[in-house]
């Protein structure tokens, strides 16, 4: 609760550029994503699931969320703003929740996106395995797949957690990139927000 509290009151913390893997010890820029299947999601108020090899857009935004956190919330206009800006542009986001605060499970998920009005696919793994497998150590974190799913950048959505004070928007410039077939001009920057805390079991 104390990070929680902390990331209220540091909301102009900056995302820092970086080498591919620096701030990621599970995954680099340029690997294979992991594969997921059968998650249980929300997408337009439905109960559906999600897998990755079913997505057909070529590119794929992943990014790990958590109802509770401050700083999700803070960037939930945000992502549903790029969601709708990239949806005609053949990406598709993905939102994964791993907590195991009830908040953050199935159905607090379905209502979280009701209030929002979130635009995204929302799913939820209960097992933790896909977050550990993407390295996600803060929400939200976001992962940019190619079409061959390989991961093209990772990181904060942008330098500032306040949306007044961003200089820099690296999502929306790798996924440009990525559509554009050109080379992501930062391909990895430190993920700012919430801790993810998984369970020492498995």
């Amino acid at each position: 609760m104390r990070k929680i509290a902390l990331s209220l009151v540091v909301l102009s913390l900056f995302a820092i550029p970086a080498f591919a893997g620096k701030y990621n010890t599970a995954i680099s820029v340029g690997d294979k994503a992991p594969d997921f299947s059968g998650l249980p999601a929300v997408e337009n108020g439905e109960e559906k699931s999600v897998t990755l090899s079913d997505i057909k857009e070529p590119v794929v935004v992943v990014v790990f969320l958590a109802n509770h956190c401050p700083v999700v919330q803070a960037y939930e206009d945000r992502l549903i703003e790029f969601t709708k800006d990239y949806k005609d542009k053949g990406v598709k986001v993905v939102g994964v929740a791993v907590s195991q605060m009830a908040g953050d499970k199935l159905p607090g998920i379905k209502g979280y996106m009701k209030d929002k009005k979130s635009n995204y696919i929302y799913g939820y793994d209960e097992s933790q395995a896909v977050g550990k497998a993407y390295g996600a150590t803060k929400t939200p974190q976001f992962f940019v797949l190619d079409k061959e799913r390989k991961i093209r950048y990772t990181g904060a959505m942008d330098d500032s957690q306040r949306e007044d004070k961003v200089t820099k928007t690296y999502l929306r410039d790798a996924v440009d990139a990525v559509l554009k077939g050109e080379t992501v001009p930062v391909d990895e920057t430190r993920a700012v927000g919430c801790g993810v805390s998984y369970n020492k079991k498995g």
